[in-house]
This record gives C-alpha cells, structure tokens and sequence, in this order.
C-alpha cells in the first residue's frame, strides 16, 4: 500500500470554534456568538441522538434474545443471526449512503434512511418467525447506517485537528448514554410486555428523530465541495483511501476493535444470564456499568488527554488495555484460575469494554484527518469495516453452544491482538514522527 505522508500542518490545525451548518440554499449571516453556540449545542445533540442508533438497535435488543428464542421456538444461534443481519445491513448500507452523501449532500440521504428505518423496525414487532425477524433486521440496518456514516461525515466538515477528536469524544458521551439506558430499558420493557414491545419503542424514537433532523439540521457539504461522479468515481475514490497504507491500519485496528466488543455484546447475554445464573435486569445492570466506563474514558480522553498526549499513544493505552482484558478472560474462561464467578469475569468484561473509550475516538480522528477530500466515502469505509468484522464476530461466539465462556474469549483475544498487529505494522506512529521531524511540518494527533 502507498503511504502519501502526513498533511501540513495548515491543514490539520484545530480551529477554535465549528463551521456551524447552514442550510443549502446559501451561505448564512455568521450568527451571534450566543446563538452560535445554541447552535452549535443543538448539531451535538442531533449528531449524537444519530450515532446513538446502533447502540439502541442492538443493546436494548439484548436483554430478550433468550425471551426470543423461547417465544419464536428457536435455537440460540439462529437468534443470534437476528443481530449478525442487523449489523451486515448497517455495513453495507454505510457504502452506499457514504458515496451518494458526497454527491447529493448530507441531509437528503439521511431523512430517507430514517424513513425506512422507521418502516423495517415496525415490521420486525410483528415478525411471526425467526426468518422473518432476520430479514426485518437486515432492512433495519441498512437504513439505520444512514444516520451513523453521515453523522461521522458532518463532523468531518465542522472540524479539522483536535477539535475533531474533541467533538468525536463529546458524541461519544451523548451517544454512550443509549447502551447504559439501552440495556435497562429493555429490560424494564420486558417487565411489562413481551420482545415486540422493544421494537415498538425503537419505531417511536426513531419516529421522533427524523422529525429533529428534518426541522433542525441543514446542509453542512456546500455544492462545490460535492462530487459529480457516479460509481465509478466513488469505486476509485474508496480504491484511493484504501490504498494508503496508514488510512487502511487505522480502518483494520478499529474494525478488529469493534469485533472484539461485539463479541461480548452478542455473548454475554448468553454468559451473564445462563452460565452464570443472572437475572435480566442484573445483565443490563451489568451491561450499563460497563457502558459508564466506556463514557468516562471516552470523556477523560476529549477532555484531559487530547491535546496534551497524542492521539497514538492514547490509541496504544487502549490497545494494551483491550489485549490484557482479552488475555484474561481467555483464562477464566477456559478454567487456569479454576472456576471464577461473576465478579472476576464482569470486571474483565468491564476493562475490554471502557478501553473502546480512548481507542474509537482516536482511530476514528486519525483515519478522517487523512480524508476531508472525500469525508463521506472515507466514513463508509470505517463503519463498514467494523460492522462487517462486528457480524463475522456474533456467530464464532455461540460456536460451541450456550454453555461456555470460550468462544467469546478466544474471539477478543484474537482481535485483540491483531488490532495491536495492524497499529504497530500499518500505522507505524513512529515512522510518520521522523517524517515530519525531518520535513519541518508537524501535524497534531500523529505524535506518537
């Protein structure tokens, strides 16, 4: 792969305010600053509610898989393929909304992958069987990744530098709030009705996001900044960002990243409930405790580390903090400390889970600091690899059956370490240092 260098530093400084979106009629009178920052509030707030889809899709899911397997008469890991559809369609729908973004605008694109959105997750509350469910879900997540890839490309055209890994780390706290709320509310729903009950609320909230986004949300991506191109165009640009070797080592450490998190996403319903005897609610208990880690890191690393460390080192503590979760719950699971309850293995689960919170901002930031020519095809390309390796992980879990830990353990471990592989021989922090010692440029975030 080509490695085109770090950019100057012009064009990676942080800027101390946002490009507040207009809407596409026309550049806007620049705002006061007290409306700027309402603004401002307000862009955060819609891009976190669309980042929050994913989590809220699958984690609130979560706590009926064993209620879905017993009302739909079927085995555990057909049901698991309920979310493997569900994050393919969210992989795959990112590469088409990620290149029409780039032509026809952010917001056109986004309100009609709400729409369907809508339309499939009211479907998947009346789904009469397994096979049903899973193609709904497939529909559900194909649409949904409109709201996820655009939110990623707005961000890309407010923010260059530091204020870009600021900003992804305050999503990051918006957006952490749904898999701690998530898991509880579903839970507490099953309380009072069935699974379908789930998807009804899922139909409502997105319901009222839609509206948000088609009454507050304008245009960030000006005509002239748009691409005129069809396929072929967008086929060449992805062929572009794949080929450079560093794009292509932050898109894999956070695709294997995520895969190993979406491994305890899909196994530990299975692991915390029927392995080690928890109720419901003691699993979404569990599950948002896990989530207020991954936010805490997630807020340490916007709002005490950028800036002050760089964003590789940041990357590489989340790194070794993943690969050493991993490597011990391989242990426990596979019985070295003898046999281990639920505390040990909770706390494991909760260091693998809170580290995502210094490792996703940062490869995230990375990768697009590379890309603001094609901010949109270069956000398809990132969660289309994470949610593609995220569905490859949810079956190899359930492998072996309901009743055992190991699977999971072995997937994190190996993801774990190939992430670890893909930084240390893609990315190569320290090469791209002595490049730019030696050019006299210097670009924030690539400092290691």
């Amino acid at each position: 792969m080509s490695d085109p260098g770090p950019a100057t530093a012009e064009s990676h400084q942080s800027r101390p305010s946002p490009r507040i979106p207009v809407a596409s009629g026309g550049p806007a009178p620049s705002p006061a600053p007290a409306a700027a920052r309402r603004t401002g509030l307000l862009v955060t707030l819609i891009l976190g509610g669309l980042t929050a889809v994913p989590p809220l899709s699958m984690d609130m899911y979560l706590p009926a898989l064993p209620a879905v397997t017993q009302s739909l008469h079927s085995p555990a890991a057909t049901v698991q393929l309920t979310l493997t559809t569900c994050l393919a369609g969210m992989a795959l729908g990112q590469m088409v909304v990620g290149p029409m973004s780039d032509k026809w605008g952010r917001r056109r694109p986004l309100l009609i992958g709400m729409v369907v959105y809508i339309l499939a997750t009211a479907v998947c509350a009346v789904a009469p069987n397994a096979e049903f469910l899973i193609a709904a879900r497939l529909v559900q997540g194909l649409a949904g990744a409109a709201g996820i890839v655009i939110a990623r490309a707005v961000v890309r055209d407010m923010y260059d530098g530091v204020a870009m890994a600021r900003f992804f780390s305050t999503l990051m706290l918006i957006s952490g709030v749904a898999p701690v709320v998530a898991p509880l509310l579903g839970g507490q729903i099953l309380r009072v009705t069935d699974w379908r009950g789930v998807f009804v609320v899922l139909t409502v909230i997105g319901v009222l996001l839609t509206l948000v986004v088609w009454r507050k949300l304008h245009e960030t991506l000006p005509p002239e900044r748009r691409h005129a191109g069809g396929l072929g165009a967008a086929l060449h640009t992805m062929r572009g960002l794949i080929t450079d070797r560093v794009f292509a080592g932050y898109l894999l450490v956070s695709a294997f990243a995520f895969a190993a998190l979406f491994a305890y996403i899909s196994a530990s319903p299975f692991v915390i409930q029927e392995i080690y005897g928890a109720s419901a609610q003691t699993y979404s208990m569990l599950f948002g405790i896990n989530s207020i880690g991954l936010v805490l890191l997630g807020q340490i690393n916007g709002k005490v580390l950028v800036g002050r460390v760089s964003l590789d080192k940041v990357l590489a503590v989340g790194l070794g903090l993943i690969t050493l979760a991993a490597v011990a719950l391989l242990l426990m699971s596979t019985g070295v400390f003898g046999h281990v309850g639920l505390v040990p293995m909770a706390a494991g689960l909760f260091v693998l889970m809170a580290s995502m919170g210094l490792v996703m901002p940062s490869t995230n930031t990375q990768a697009l600091l590379r890309t603001s020519h094609a901010a949109g095809s270069a956000s398809a390309l990132l969660g289309t690899s994470t949610f593609l390796m995220g569905a490859v992980a949810s079956p190899l879990v359930g492998i072996a059956g309901e009743g055992t830990a190991v699977p999971m353990a072995v997937v994190q471990c190996s993801c774990a370490l190939l992430a670890v592989v893909c930084f240390l021989g893609l990315c190569r922090p320290w090469q791209r240092r002595e490049e730019s010692t030696e050019d006299g440029t210097h670009r924030e975030g690539n400092r290691l």
